[in-house]
């Protein structure tokens, strides 16, 4: 049974190389996974799910009776991040409101999974970033939709209703499903739990290949325009991720908890963003999201990394 914890290790120590490889390929070969086009809810809806089965209410719950550091991450991500994007979106796209709108999307879902992963390597705390996921999964199916018809709708109209409705059945009912078996069938799920966080990223891969092979054709037509959308979503990533640790810091969070703030201020679920982006304005975009996505896990990926091995938080 060595060959498990093998994978498991080979995905998550690779995963942005996953996931630009997969997009390549999904790229070059989009009939190849025509089968799978209509699977990206799916997908997602799985990977909350899992995140339900994964959750830990014990240290939930330590969180929950101190929440100021929880409650100050999420208002970083929905005051930093969606500033950002929402300027990033008019400075650099105000004559391409497809575009626009796909960038304000990306800044406007909740918190991305990996978020929760990198936090783990970095040797944050995870029980604030889970907290913080859990917080932000549960006030997207408003604010989300709300966000991206007030600022995005100026530029592409955009109905308020449905984009709820798709959030509550993709992110917040498999949340909440996953919750409830595990309180349910606790011993069954705790077999399940070692495997959850590679199961969500074979997900992912799933809804990456999905939105890509989805979205070739007009990633295709729009070449010339892609080198300037990679410039603006990496700045979209960056600036909240640099924002969101130096103010928790000067907020005196602990450098734990500093780093879970990080990763869930710059990393966004642009999954479901491109998802959200495909079936609700355009493929067009959709392509800021697949972007958002590819640099978010690299940059992500780098931070991690950097903290794990240059700037190790000294054990007590």
């Amino acid at each position: 049974m060595k060959v498990i914890p093998l994978i498991t290790g080979v995905i998550s120590k690779y995963l942005p190389i996953w996931i630009v490889a997969l997009s390549l390929v999904a790229y070059a070969f989009p009939e190849a996974f025509t089968a799978i086009r209509g699977l990206t809810g799916v997908g997602l809806g799985t990977i909350f799910l899992l995140m339900g089965l994964s959750l830990s209410t014990d240290k939930l719950l330590q969180v929950i009776k101190h929440p100021k550091y929880a409650c100050l991450g999420v208002l970083f991500k929905w005051t930093i991040m969606v500033a950002v994007s929402i300027t990033i979106a008019y400075l650099f796209f105000r004559n391409e409101a497809e575009i626009a709108t796909g960038i304000i999307l990306a800044g406007t879902v909740p918190s991305g999974t990996s978020a929760n992963i990198y936090t783990f390597i970095a040797g944050g705390e995870v029980a604030v970033s889970i907290t913080m996921a859990t917080m932000d999964t549960f006030i997207s199916p408003l604010l989300t939709p709300a966000l991206v018809q007030f600022f995005a709708g100026k530029l592409i109209p955009i109905a308020f209703w449905p984009l709820f409705l798709n959030i509550i059945y993709i992110v917040f009912l498999p949340l909440l499903a996953g919750l409830f078996i595990q309180r349910k069938w606790p011993k069954p799920v705790g077999k399940v739990r070692p495997y959850t966080a590679v199961l969500s990223q074979l997900s992912l891969f799933i809804v990456i290949l999905s939105v890509i092979s989805n979205a070739q054709k007009s990633l295709q037509e729009n070449l010339t325009i892609l080198p300037l959308i990679f410039i603006a979503v990496t700045l979209q990533v960056a600036i909240p991720m640099a924002a969101g640790y130096f103010v928790a810091r000067l907020c005196k969070a602990p450098e734990e908890t500093a780093r879970a703030i990080l990763f869930h201020t710059g990393i966004c679920n642009t999954a479901l963003a491109a998802t959200l982006a495909m079936e609700h304005v355009s493929s067009l975009a959709a392509v800021p999201a697949v972007a958002n996505m590819v640099v978010n896990l690299t940059i992500g990926a780098t931070v991690a990394s950097l903290f794990e091995n240059k700037f190790k938080i000294p054990s007590r």
